[in-house]
Parts: structure tokens; C-alpha cells; sequence
């Protein structure tokens, strides 16, 4: 397999409030819903770096197109990593996802690695992590 994933799907109980929260709340960019006159097909996909796409789909929507049960969502299963420029940026993204509502798992606190991270949780669980890994930088 060739490492060119280009899409993070995210199941959501409640799509429309989870657009809300990473639209409004996270100012990440997206046409809105789409694909609401099929059957299973709501969803919303939000732009981010190098090209690859945040896709939020409902829970029951996914579970349908892929037969399996809904389970609940395990937030230590999946942790989504957003690496900053600075740690007073770390500090400024967990305070913005905090006002949209987040829940603050972890406070920001300098890491094992050298860096500065901090951990919150969407509306459904989802665990994001934010970042200052100063060996891994993003492009600015």
C-alpha cells in the first residue's frame, strides 16, 4: 500500500451540531453538508494542509455503508494530531476549541519529547491532540 490517505473520516452523532463545531466553532473551512438527497450520503468535508480532507459522516450513516454495528465512540481509540508553530499557539488552538466547546482533557504542558501539547475532545469524543514538536514543524 502506497501511503497517500487523503480523507479522516470522523462518525458524529449529530452532524449538523458537529459541522457547527468545526466550522463556527474552529473556523476550519467547508461548503457545508452535502450529499443530503441520497439515502446514508449526508456529509461535510472540511479543508486542511497538504491537500487531505476532515469528512464528517453520521455514526448510523457509516455503520449502514459498511454493515457493521454502531458502537460507541472510544475516545482512546483515535487521537488526531495538529502540530503547531509555536507553544503559544498550542495555547491559543486549545483556547479557541475550549470557547467552541470542547472538552479539555489536558491541559497544555511541556512533553517527554521536548515538546508542548495539550488534549481536547469534540462533541462526540473525538480526541485532538495540539502540538509544538519543534523536530516536526509544520510548513508555516
Amino acid at each position: 500500500m502506497k501511503p497517500r490517505i487523503t480523507v479522516l473520516t470522523l462518525a458524529v452523532s449529530d452532524l449538523a451540531r458537529s459541522v457547527a463545531f468545526y466550522r463556527d466553532g474552529l473556523g476550519l473551512p467547508t461548503d457545508g453538508i452535502i450529499g443530503q438527497e441520497f439515502d446514508h450520503g449526508a456529509v461535510a468535508f472540511f479543508d486542511l494542509a497538504g491537500g487531505m480532507k476532515l469528512a464528517l459522516w453520521a455514526q448510523v450513516d457509516l455503520a449502514h455503508d459498511t454493515g457493521l454495528p454502531a458502537t460507541p465512540i472510544s475516545t482512546t481509540a483515535l487521537s488526531v494530531a495538529q502540530n503547531v508553530l509555536t507553544k503559544a499557539e498550542v495555547d491559543a488552538v486549545l483556547a479557541e476549541a475550549e470557547a467552541a466547546g470542547a472538552g479539555i482533557i489536558r491541559r497544555p504542558s511541556d512533553t517527554f519529547y521536548g515538546g508542548y501539547a495539550g488534549y481536547f475532545t469534540d462533541p462526540d469524543g473525538h480526541l485532538w491532540e495540539i502540538c509544538w514538536n519543534p523536530e516536526m514543524l509544520p510548513e508555516a
